[in-house]
């Protein structure tokens, strides 16, 4: 263990051996602590190199060798009252999760073929992988193995890895469905960063997981449900892995009795991809309709109504909160703070025929690119979801630290502005995201020396456990202007702008 000199604020630094849990636990056990009054600094993690710099970065970094097997609890304080309760507090949360897990006297298995074997009535059909990405293939693969379809809920797995899960998926006849995969639902169970919505007919099949979930909303809100969301990761429909996990899922639906109409959700795909998906896709006896994103098509929610239409249901008149009327000042620039990848890419291929040029981290060309200067002056939109942002950090679906923080510098800076965000409901997102929005869009607008519109695209439903209208109540009571429907929300944000649609 690690202090800090007299004087200073208290530190706790340990490694502790002999024990793991999965990243999207430890990022949880870090933003509760971190969020106690006096505790200025936390990370709870495996002390992979990655942690370890990041770590150091803090000032932070353990005494001695560190091993990924080890798990790095490290805390700042004001006090050593406050520090002695925030370890407490630790030690609660993760002695609270093996206090979940198996029995005092079970033996785990060692590997998670041996553990699939072991469980009674020959066990899940579906395993779920979230390890450092640099193991998950060899998890996933041992999961094939076993005969099991594998959601690989890890990122950072590399490409050729991909491929290969999915070519040994696909010759054991199950489903691959990741990796960097944040989202499903199977057979109403959902899975990740999933809403609740109801059963029935529609089957999505979706290289998105904000896309999947903005469409599994807006067609739970217009009374039609889902019988399965499966997501088959970001990078499926590249030149690099050609689709391989949405050919097959969009044969498990077709052979599907539940599954009467499928909807394929995905960011701009490769365009020889799209089209041999396209013909496989004719050849299903099920209908397929495309809701891939492209200048030519670039609207979720359009999509979704097209699919009613099909269906033969009335569409009705999305959920919305006009907002307090603030309008942008002369010049004003779209700023796109999304936590949702798909999200983001909607937002700007629906806003850049009126405004031109959208700069981004996740630029829709190269040349857009932003790269680290999120802070730039024009026209920007910024996937804070992308890899490169979550890089020892909750996403921000679960923790809003670092949006919060461009929300205030856009309020800071002189050049005017209309804000433009999501808010992602449903499991495993923020408890009550509008607690800490709220409070933080006030005080922008305050500070602010221009006006400052906010316009806020909320995907969820009433049944989540945030609740669709009573965030979207808070979120207008601070004056933004909410929208269930992303595009809905983009074309607002125009219009404060003063630019046509």
């Amino acid at each position: 263990m690690s202090s800090a000199p007299p004087g200073s604020a208290a530190r706790h630094v340990t490694l502790r051996s002999g024990v793991y849990a999965d990243s999207v636990k430890l990022m949880q056990v870090s933003r509760d602590i971190g969020a106690r009054e006096g505790v200025s600094a936390v990370l709870v993690a495996m002390a992979t190199p990655l942690n370890l710099d990041l770590a150091g970065a803090m000032g932070l970094a353990p005494d001695g060798d560190a091993s990924p097997d080890q798990l790095l609890v490290a805390v700042e304080a004001v006090d050593e009252e406050v520090l002695a309760g925030a370890v407490a507090a630790v030690d609660a949360a993760l002695a609270a999760r093996e206090r979940a897990g198996t029995s005092a006297d079970a033996v785990p298995a060692r590997t998670t073929h041996a553990g699939l074997d072991a469980l009674a009535g020959g066990g899940p059909v579906l395993a779920i992988v979230s390890v450092p990405g640099q193991f998950a293939a060899l998890e996933a693969a041992d999961a094939i193995a076993a005969g099991r379809s594998v959601l690989v809920f890890s990122d950072g797995v590399p490409v050729e890895q991909e491929v290969a899960l999915k070519r040994a998926a696909h010759a054991a006849g199950v489903l691959v469905m990741g990796p960097d995969c944040g989202t499903a639902v199977v057979s109403g169970v959902a899975l990740g960063f999933a809403n609740v919505v109801r059963r029935g007919p529609v089957g999505l099949v979706a290289a998105s997981g904000t896309g999947a979930q903005q469409v599994s909303c807006l067609l739970d809100m217009a009374g039609v449900g889902v019988s399965h969301v499966l997501g088959v990761g970001g990078r499926d429909l590249s030149e690099a892995v050609g689709g391989l996990a949405t050919l097959d899922a969009l044969a498990a639906l077709d052979a599907d009795p539940a599954t009467e109409r499928v909807l394929l959700v995905s960011k701009p795909p490769a365009p020889s991809v799209a089209a041999a998906v396209a013909e496989a896709a004719g050849r299903l006896s099920v209908p397929v309709r495309s809701a891939a994103l492209s200048p030519e098509t670039p609207d979720l929610t359009a999509a979704v109504e097209a699919l009613l239409g099909d269906l033969g249901v009335a569409v009705p008149a999305w959920p919305s909160r006009p907002g307090d009327g603030t309008r942008a000042a002369p010049g004003a620039a779209l700023k796109g703070l999304y936590s949702g990848g798909t999200l983001a890419d909607e937002a700007m291929l629906v806003a850049a025929p009126a405004l031109g040029d959208i700069r981004s981290n996740t630029p829709l060309r190269p040349e857009l690119d932003l790269g680290t200067d999120l802070s730039a002056p024009g026209h920007v939109v910024v996937d804070f979801g992308d890899d490169a942002l979550t890089v020892g950090r909750a996403h921000p679906m679960i923790d809003p630290t670092l949006r919060l923080e461009a929300l205030a510098g856009v309020a800071a800076g002189e050049e005017p502005a209309v804000v433009l965000l999501d808010v992602v409901l449903g499991y495993g997102a923020d408890a009550d995201p509008a607690a800490a929005l709220v409070p933080a869009l006030r005080a922008a607008r305050e500070t602010s020396a221009h006006p400052l519109p906010v316009v806020v695209a909320l995907v969820g439903t009433e049944a989540d456990p945030q609740g669709w209208t009573r965030q979207a109540d808070a979120l207008a009571a601070a004056g933004a202007a909410v929208f269930a429907s992303n595009a809905a929300a983009t074309r607002h944000a125009l219009e404060l702008l003063g630019a046509a649609s």
